[in-house]
């Protein structure tokens, strides 16, 4: 078991760190131009740093080099990562899950990086994956209609389908489909809601008295498909670990289901977290769907993207060539440089574009090109799968069935 120390019944005020961070499931705002300070924040979470141990470890039980978002830090944190590798080792099954919440009708190259994990950790761990779709949560805290949420939900799982995730062992759910469909989900839903006091609803995320009631109800939704029976189509009565990768904002809600999940007969959750992929305009804020010009979408033309980039890329380089060539660009702040740490694999490329930089060698001008003929590649290929995607195959991923 992991040694940390899980407060799980946090104040909004811890949330807020003396540092000026502020993190929460639905705001994250930095106070430095490099972003969020992780190692405070896993201080303040009490979730425990990924080291080199449990990367070797990680590497020693699958015979798989580590994922290079592993190496880079990219996902830096985690709760009973060792567990699950524990129950591998002991050949006993497991689970993933993740989410996401759709908000507009594409998502964009932030939304991709939970997802590549996902499909890297199924392809190494040979596991089923369960996605739930909180078209519910939308419309509760955005201005969506529940009918505008569900057709927003669909045109993001074509989205998740063309990452090319494992047909027969990924379910994708829509939270106001599958709550009908499935008996079981709202039962543990109420098992949840019996659990967690009110009190402790507000300290965990700082719902306040002028909160609409389905928001402080939420939670339990986001915490059932923790518990294996949810899904019974999958799992049948089976109690059985789950891991969850996902970024960081999102650890309340499994605090609160870790608290949980022990009453109720199930293992706690294990979680593996990410850092935030930072707006175009700088690493103080994550980036956000709603801003046009904050994130590069998926559906994003190549001219569109390239202008993107040139024109709203942070740099972390100096007012002139000149000074540039002498005191070199800063890779910390620069959004050009931290985007390839997420989309260039090659990590020989990665150094040594860190060092040209970083020495003035290579302009601010040569490493948004650099970037720009990373990502066009990959969206437009995104694009091509995903039209190839038909109504059948939507509908087979998004049917509850047996996954292993």
């Amino acid at each position: 078991m992991s040694n940390e120390q899980e407060n799980v019944v946090n104040s909004p005020q811890v949330e807020n760190g003396e540092d000026g961070d502020f993190v929460d499931p639905w705001n994250v705002v930095g106070k430095s131009d490099s972003g969020v300070d992780y190692d405070k924040l896993i201080k303040r979470f009490g979730s425990s740093k990924i080291e080199d141990d449990l990367l070797d470890r990680f590497e020693k039980i699958t015979g798989k080099q580590p994922h290079h978002f592993l190496k880079r830090g990219i996902f830096f944190s985690h709760r009973d990562m060792h567990r699950i590798l524990n129950d591998v080792e002991a050949n006993k099954p497991f689970y993933l899950y993740t989410g996401r919440g759709p908000s507009s009708s594409s998502m964009h190259i932030g939304h991709l990086i939970p997802f590549i994990f996902c499909k890297w950790l199924q392809d190494v761990f040979d596991v089923p994956l369960v996605i739930q779709m909180t078209d519910d949560e939308k419309t509760l805290w955005k201005d969506l209609s529940v009918e505008e949420a569900m057709k927003l939900c669909y045109e993001n799982v074509k989205d998740i389908i063309a990452i090319g995730f494992d047909v027969n062992k990924t379910f994708i759910f829509s939270n106001f489909e599958y709550m009908g469909q499935a008996p079981e989900y709202y039962r543990n839903v109420i098992r949840i809601q019996k659990c967690v006091t009110f009190n402790q609803v507000k300290g965990i995320f700082g719902f306040g008295d002028s909160d609409i009631i389905g928001k402080i109800a939420f939670p339990a939704i986001q915490a059932a498909p923790c518990l294996s029976t949810t899904f019974p189509a999958i799992f049948g009565e089976k109690k059985i670990s789950c891991l969850i990768p996902c970024a960081i904002d999102q650890d309340p809600y499994f605090r609160m289901t870790r608290d949980v999940a022990p009453r109720l007969g199930f293992p706690k959750p294990a979680l593996i977290h990410s850092t935030f992929f930072p707006a175009l305009q700088g690493a103080k804020t994550k980036m956000s769907a709603s801003d046009p010009n904050s994130t590069i979408y998926l559906t994003d033309t190549p001219k569109q993207l390239k202008n993107k980039i040139n024109k709203h890329a942070f740099s972390g380089g100096q007012p002139s060539v000149e000074e540039h060539r002498k005191l070199g660009g800063n890779c910390e702040v620069d959004i050009s440089f931290k985007y390839l740490t997420f989309f260039l694999e090659d990590d020989a490329k990665i150094e040594q574009i860190r060092k040209d930089y970083s020495s003035g060698a290579l302009l601010t001008g040569e490493l948004k090109k650099i970037l720009i003929d990373t990502l066009t590649p990959i969206i437009q290929q995104h694009q091509e799968r995903r039209a190839k995607i038909t109504n059948e195959e939507l509908k087979l991923f998004m049917t509850p069935r047996k996954l292993f």
